[in-house]
């Protein structure tokens, strides 16, 4: 089992940033890659980055790229979530995820398969 928990969630004001973090647990806890999606009201979960765990390699959704930047702390287990230069449009709950298994190009950014998740948190930005 793999319990995944996030936090730094909240309100800001557009232009604003916040920082997420996702702390896992588990003896399970082996991951290939993990990533940061978002659901808003009405439309589909969507990822937002991704790393892999081991070699630091990361991916971003086209929305987001040049204002958020993924990384992880191996040691204790986390990875986090900068994001900067806030726009409405990125109001949405956040779920940190973790895939354990060997994933390879597209399959490494969908969310189906990932094995575990967190809550999520709260983020909304204002106008």
């Amino acid at each position: 089992q793999v319990q995944l928990e996030e936090s730094g969630g909240g309100l800001v004001q557009a232009g604003g940033s916040l920082r997420l973090a996702c702390a896992a647990s588990g003896r399970a806890f082996r991951p290939y890659v993990m990533g940061w999606f978002r659901q808003a009201p009405g439309k589909e979960r969507e990822v937002v980055a991704t790393i892999n765990w081991s070699g630091g390699s990361t991916f971003y959704t086209s929305s987001v790229t040049g204002r958020f930047t993924v990384s992880r702390d191996i040691a204790n287990n986390a990875m986090y979530l900068q994001m900067n230069s806030l726009k409405p449009e990125d109001t949405a709950i956040y779920y940190c995820a973790v895939e354990l298994h060997l994933c390879l190009g597209a399959g490494c950014h969908n969310g189906a398969y990932y094995d575990y998740w967190g809550r999520g948190t709260q983020v909304t930005v204002s106008s």
